[in-house]
């Protein structure tokens, strides 16, 4: 065979209108998606005295990063981050805890019960949480932990903030940590009933391990979730003080004045974290996803 022949066997395939049109839409849509965090980090940079003079859409004469340190001052920020911290924290790891044990139960053993309760668990996220607030809430105010939470009850706690996302997390990461244990080799799980091993050894010291990238996922969408919580935290919260970081961003607002380009700084600096969390767990969380779609 001539290099001729191989040069034309190696010509690249014609291009296809639909596949120019594709990726036409899917930059339009990135740009789209870009577009308001672009502007909210340009308004963010400029004095609101300068806009307010010339507008938003206009040439800046001013860019610097004194929003992001008065909006970091003004608002306490430090604070309700250590809020969110005590509240965040807990909650992921008491969540994928309770989950992985619910999800090895139903796939690794073979009862009438695992399918039902299986659909017990992820049932709890069809509820709408507006649904079930009036009751929750006058349940909150009825238990009282004298000693155990700064108000003596579960209401305005962060152990009560920590038990609801618990109890409302808990069904999807069952859901996902079961397809996920599935997949997984039996072999592995009967080998070690032969040598001895209890159930806790097959759960904790080899098929937990196997499921880290699930559970990096899972813990990169728990942070995220809960860490931009508000709804929650709105209703079962009181005291101020006792609010996570998302509502640090009320003290940036006055009655009779709100800068929003300060408010646009206070929300971006809101957003670091959760970055950090996904850059951090980046690699595990997207093999985590494409790893359980591969395994059969």
């Amino acid at each position: 065979m001539s290099t001729g022949t191989l040069a034309l066997g190696k010509k690249r395939a014609p291009v296809r209108p639909a596949r120019i049109l594709l990726h036409v839409f899917l930059a339009g849509a990135a740009l789209a998606w870009l577009a308001p965090l672009a502007w909210a980090i340009y308004a963010a940079l400029r004095p609101y005295s300068e806009t307010s003079e010339k507008g938003y859409v206009s040439w800046p004469d001013t860019l610097n990063f004194d929003n992001f340190t008065n909006a970091y001052q003004q608002s306490d920020m430090s604070h309700y981050f250590v809020n969110t911290m005590i509240i965040a924290v807990p909650a992921v790891l008491v969540t994928l805890f309770l989950s992985s044990m619910v999800a090895f139960y139903v796939s690794r053993f073979d009862f009438r019960i695992n399918l039902a309760l299986l659909l017990v668990f992820t049932a709890g996220n069809l509820l709408p949480q507006q649904v079930i607030i009036t009751p929750l809430y006058r349940l909150y105010l009825l238990i009282d932990l004298p000693g155990i939470t700064m108000s003596g009850k579960l209401y305005d706690s962060a152990l009560g903030l920590v038990l609801i996302h618990v109890a409302f997390q808990s069904g999807f990461c069952a859901f996902v940590l079961s397809n996920y244990m599935r997949s997984l080799p039996h072999e592995l799980t009967e080998a070690a009933l032969v040598d001895g091993a209890s159930v806790w050894r097959q759960y904790w010291q080899i098929v937990l391990p196997l499921c880290r990238p699930a559970m990096a996922a899972l813990a990169t969408l728990l942070s995220i979730w809960i860490y931009n919580d508000f709804f929650w935290a709105l209703v079962l919260i009181s005291t101020g003080e006792n609010m996570p970081i998302t509502s640090a961003l009320n003290n940036l607002t006055g009655a009779y004045f709100t800068d929003p380009n300060l408010v646009a700084a206070g929300a971006l600096l809101t957003a670091i974290p959760t970055l950090i969390v996904y850059f951090v767990l980046q690699r595990q969380f997207v093999s985590g996803l494409t790893l359980g779609a591969n395994k059969g």
